[in-house]
């Protein structure tokens, strides 16, 4: 997957979607109207009461003109209110799912200086974080599968782990508001949505070789084959995530949980 600027510029997290922009009335209906007025004014000079009615239709028309300028307003405005919180909420769910995997599959627990405070320590960590899941996707499905703690991904505790996590990125892209999201984002989110089912449907696989013992071993093949490609993909998805700005830690202070945050790690 091709990596995105991570220029705050240009990140998601600052772009928003055209939706908020575009006219709540059809263009047909502002077509029918103007058509008609043409109409109505060629002839208008041989009859009076054409002349009535353009001049009220031309009312009527910069009314519903009027009227839709206002409730795009309405809607950038309401949209404005929520939008730092469901950001925030985004870059909360994939900062714990990148957490998640580092953590859960691949044991990750870099050896940091203990006597710095708590900031800069998470601060550490995350950009270790951030080189250990870059790294990670270079290399191949052999190395992978070594790299990763077979016993604790193929277990149940971390299949309710990643179905949970992509339960609650479907819940975030059903959310009144997420019709405002940037299309790209809703592309990234459903990817990764699909993609930690698809990885649970894999440690579902796995674990059909200790019932099936006869076909065993074909089946945690399969479930090890099936899981390097979505964890893979996953990492690529989260990656492109934080570099538009889409990874946050909880907030270690009030003041932090009002910024408007684009982590770099």
């Amino acid at each position: 997957m091709k990596k995105k600027n991570s220029d705050p510029v240009h990140t998601l997290r600052q772009k928003i979607s055209s939706r908020l922009q575009q006219t709540e009335l059809p263009f047909i209906v502002y077509a029918v109207v103007f058509f008609t007025m043409f109409m109505l004014w060629r002839y208008s000079e041989y009859d009076e009461l054409a002349m009535d009615f353009f001049v009220e239709l031309g009312g009527a028309a910069f009314t519903l003109f009027i009227i839709d300028v206002l409730l795009v307003r309405s809607k950038a405005k309401r949209w404005k209110l929520v939008r730092d919180e469901l950001n925030y909420v985004i870059a909360r769910l994939v900062n714990r799912t990148r957490d998640g995997i580092a953590t859960r599959i691949f044991n990750f627990n870099p050896k940091i200086d203990a006597t710095l405070n708590h900031e800069e320590y998470a601060l550490k960590l995350r950009e270790l974080r951030s080189y250990f899941l870059q790294e990670l996707v270079t290399l191949d499905d052999d190395k992978l599968i070594k790299a990763m703690n077979e016993a604790e991904l193929f277990s149940d505790t971390s299949y309710n782990y990643f179905n949970e996590k992509a339960d609650e990125i479907w819940n975030i892209l059903n959310v009144k508001y997420s019709d405002y999201f940037h299309p790209e984002l809703v592309t990234h989110l459903i990817s990764l949505h699909l993609n930690l089912k698809d990885l649970c449907g894999s440690i579902r696989q796995f674990k059909k070789g200790t019932r099936f013992t006869d076909q065993g071993e074909t089946f945690k093949n399969i479930g090890r084959k099936g899981a390097i490609i979505t964890i893979r993909k996953i990492v690529e998805l989260l990656n492109i995530l934080k570099n538009e700005g889409f990874s946050e830690p909880a907030a270690l202070s009030s003041h932090e949980f009002t910024k408007t945050a684009n982590p770099k790690n």
